[in-house]
């Protein structure tokens, strides 16, 4: 639990992060796709094939909108955040929520500024929620690219408010990634996929390295039989289901993404994403079909509806 002697919520709150620049290239944009299954069925899938190599003589690939989800707050290779002052166990922390807004095309490659800032803090007493926004602008143009907006579950860190009223703060007036009510009709559509025994260590390459995805004894101590699959990978997974079958291929299309992480995903699952068309929102639900459990849910703002759905 947080020392509440010594931590200052407060003072965290304010607290400014540094500016990161980083740089992709193709080579990462297409070992992110294969990290969230892209061609995983299908070596040659008309819709995804352009993510991976220029098909048909196209001059760059296609980048998942999903991709930019990569460049939230960075991990340390522990698996935790760099948050000063607030002691808590990485090992137990949890991926609780998403959301991300796309301004621009992904370019092919680019550099890219990253500009984090606390978003929000939560005292929930055992535990702490808290929230990191991040702007991305193209380092060249200045243009802003995506915003990303990750939501941190500590559990043991909780415990610091210095009023009986528990801590709370939120530099937005509502949370994007809250939970959507799921429709009691039938999907839309229906996508089935499948998460290699090896998932988790090729999406690993993309820059998470939290052992809790690759060493089983880690994995023990946080509670599970095994290592178990990112959750932004699911994410990646589901929003692929989206654009291949609402969006007709056209990642594009996709104008925002919101995932709420509910359970854990076990690399070599089959992942069924169901989706439910209203106006221009996709609402989602994945589930794992040998647990039949519901794994994360959420919704996709796209730019248009193609007139042929």
């Amino acid at each position: 639990m947080a020392n509440s002697s010594e931590f200052d919520p407060q003072l965290f709150v304010s607290h400014k992060f540094p500016q990161t620049t980083h740089t992709y290239t193709e080579r990462d944009a297409v070992i992110y796709a294969l990290g969230v299954g892209a061609c995983g069925k299908d070596a040659v899938d008309a819709d995804e094939l352009k993510y991976v190599y220029h098909e048909n003589g196209q001059q760059f690939i296609q980048v998942l909108p999903t991709f930019s989800a990569l460049f939230s707050i960075r991990m340390s290779s522990t698996g935790g955040l760099d948050l000063p002052g607030l002691e808590y166990d990485p090992r137990l922390l949890l991926h609780g929520q998403q959301y991300i807004e796309i301004y621009k095309p992904l370019p092919s490659s680019a550099s890219v500024r990253t500009e984090p800032c606390i978003a929000g803090l939560h005292d929930k007493g055992k535990a702490a929620i808290v929230e990191i926004e991040t702007k991305c602008f193209h380092s060249e143009s200045g243009e802003l690219l995506f915003m990303n907006r990750m939501t941190a579950f500590l559990r043991g860190a909780g415990g610091f408010s210095k009023s009986s009223q528990p801590f709370s703060y939120s530099n937005y007036p509502t949370n994007q990634a809250s939970a959507v009510k799921i429709p009691k009709s039938q999907p839309f559509a229906v996508f089935e996929d499948y998460a290699q025994p090896s998932q988790a260590l090729l999406y690993r390459l993309s820059g998470d390295y939290n052992p809790l995805h690759s060493d089983p004894e880690i994995a023990k101590v946080a509670g599970f039989s095994q290592p178990i699959l990112h959750g932004l990978c699911a994410l990646g997974f589901a929003v692929r289901a989206i654009i291949k079958c609402i969006c007709r291929g056209d990642p594009n299309m996709v104008k925002s993404i919101s995932g709420r992480f509910l359970l854990h995903v076990y690399p070599g699952e089959t992942l069924i994403t169901e989706m439910w068309l209203e106006d221009s929102r996709v609402i989602y639900q994945v589930k794992v079909k040998e647990r039949n459990r519901s794994v994360l849910s959420g919704y996709v703002d796209l730019h248009q509806i193609a007139s042929s759905i």
